[in-house]
């Protein structure tokens, strides 16, 4: 068990690195200290949480997939989509599957579970999750918009293309047609 715990602390560790590894698209696009993978995640998260129950998915599991949707990235990076033109990466699941290799099982099986359904995108929850993943980038293009990087379009439209949810596609349409900071007006204002 101290191996197991051993080794579990060291991807504990593994999967900190993407609170450094920055979400490398975004360089593309001009913006010069993108969010980090983590914090993409994290949004991602509280996004697919909120469609979820829109939807009448299980919000707790479609948190839960997107949690670990990006987790990979400690090993293969943040490749943007020009440069997957170019690059084959391993497989999501493949990725995965090293690295819980040693972890306990009652862990590992978990986490690989959950990558597998967020891959296989048959369940609500796993197409919630994909969802977020879309929008949150959709709604980090706007705010990157407002700070004055002009060549995020193209993050804008691609990620509406991909929206599959009706609630997704209207939270979408929510995002772009007010400005980032609106709830604090309503907040310090009243509606």
């Amino acid at each position: 068990m101290t191996d197991d715990l051993s080794r579990l602390s060291g991807w504990l560790n593994e999967v900190g690195l993407l609170k450094r590894y920055k979400r490398t698209g975004w360089l593309i696009a001009g913006v010069r200290d993108p969010e980090s993978i983590a914090e993409h995640s994290f949004r991602t998260a509280v996004i697919a949480a909120v469609i979820a129950a829109l939807e009448g998915a299980n919000p707790e599991r479609a948190a839960f997939l997107s949690l670990f949707h990006d987790t990979q990235e400690t090993r293969v990076t943040d490749i943007p989509y020009i440069g997957k033109r170019y690059l084959k990466a391993a497989a999501n699941e493949d990725v995965t599957t090293d690295q819980m290799r040693g972890l306990p099982s009652s862990v590992a099986d978990t986490i690989t579970n959950a990558v597998g359904e967020y891959e296989e995108k048959i369940s609500r929850e796993a197409v919630c999750a994909r969802d977020a993943d879309k929008l949150e980038c959709l709604i980090q293009a706007i705010e990157y918009r407002e700070q004055g990087h002009q060549n995020v379009q193209p993050w804008i439209d691609s990620s509406l293309a991909a929206l599959r949810t009706t609630s997704a596609k209207r939270l979408a349409e929510a995002a772009q047609s007010r400005g980032t900071l609106e709830w604090m007006d309503r907040v310090l204002y009243g509606d």
